[in-house]
């Protein structure tokens, strides 16, 4: 192990648009040797959220707390134990954490938590899974016959949410970014039909491939795709509001799409926006399907991969944020 270590902290809340870059610090910090029951972990791979840019926020306005000013920026990785005073995690073990940013850190055994051995690679254990199937089989309750319509469909969430709809009988449409994001949901991720909110009128591409109507429908964006799914829901249908990536940055007009009420109203429409909290539960439904899933080719995991440094972390965000990614973002750690 090393004794010390490169971490990249928080330096300043975030207050509008800024880079991650200019928010962030990198420094060398201490790595004592493991005391009873702890053990030192090298970090080998960070998932990059978009919450994280929420949660560096003063105030995040979400159900878990914000990063703090001077301390680590935290959130999932993969890591290797280097060095062990915990019997049940010998040197050697791969290890899920959400200790963040930080090449090499201190944690009790209590706080990592083995890679799943039945997993084809650790870093298929960094996913949004336990997000998209609650908010696909507890919340919308999807199944076959359903006509699903997931915004945001090439980012982490959505890509398994539609992914997840489709292992459960249902037709799945999704939305994105420009032709190669669009023919990746068809043609790597197996959803039925793809719209390209970038292409003109989303109500009217979402007609073109739902004639009858959308059934369900997934939310990670808000703004215009909100405002097409109520144009086009189907009598009856349910939305399942999981985040609102088109004024996540700033309080732009996408933060708050229109909803026509009347249309609500008419359609008897039901709208449930939704938190998961990774209770125990939640996360045991998803880790029994994903594997099966998996193994069965119903479903593949959706991630770009970048290699880098732990200081590479921050502009590889602001990447993300931009749109320059699909699917999961991981950085596999460059060893120097």
């Amino acid at each position: 192990m090393n004794t010390t270590a490169t971490r990249v902290t928080l330096a300043q809340h975030r207050t509008g648009t800024e880079p991650t870059t200019t928010i962030t610090a990198v420094e060398k910090a201490e790595i004592p040797a493991p005391g009873p029951g702890e053990v030192v972990v090298r970090t080998t791979w960070l998932q990059l959220p978009a919450v994280t840019a929420d949660l560096m926020r003063a105030d995040p306005g979400l159900p878990m707390p914000g990063l703090q000013v001077g301390a680590p920026v935290t959130g999932p990785g993969i890591g290797t134990v280097v060095a062990s005073n915990a019997d049940e995690l010998p040197v050697g073990t791969a290890v899920v954490h959400m200790q963040g940013w930080q090449e090499q850190f201190v944690a009790s055994a209590a706080e990592v938590f083995p890679v799943h051995p039945g997993l084809p690679e650790p870093q298929y254990a960094l996913n949004q899974g336990v997000t998209a199937y609650h908010g696909i089989v507890d919340i919308a309750q999807v199944g076959p016959g359903d006509v699903v319509f997931v915004s945001g469909a090439a980012g982490g969430v959505g890509s398994l949410a539609g992914q997840i709809a489709k292992a459960l009988g249902a037709r799945v449409i999704g939305s994105a970014g420009g032709p190669a994001k669009v023919a990746y949901l068809v043609d790597e991720l197996g959803f039925d039909a793809a719209v390209d909110y970038r292409a003109g009128d989303l109500a009217e591409q979402l007609r073109a491939v739902a004639p009858e109507g959308i059934t369900v429908f997934f939310d990670t964006v808000g703004g215009d795709a909100f405002e097409a799914a109520v144009k086009v829901a189907a009598y009856g249908a349910r939305f399942a509001l999981c985040g609102a990536l088109a004024g996540q940055l700033d309080d732009s007009d996408g933060a708050h799409p229109r909803l026509d009420i009347m249309t609500a109203i008419v359609k008897e429409l039901v709208i449930k926006p939704f938190c998961t909290f990774h209770t125990p539960e939640q996360i045991v439904a998803w880790n029994t399907h994903y594997g099966q899933w998996l193994a069965e080719g119903k479903i593949v995991y959706p991630a770009t991969v970048v290699d880098g440094r732990i200081e590479d972390a921050p502009a590889v965000l602001d990447a993300m944020l931009s749109g320059a990614y699909r699917g999961n973002v991981l950085v596999r750690v460059i060893e120097e």
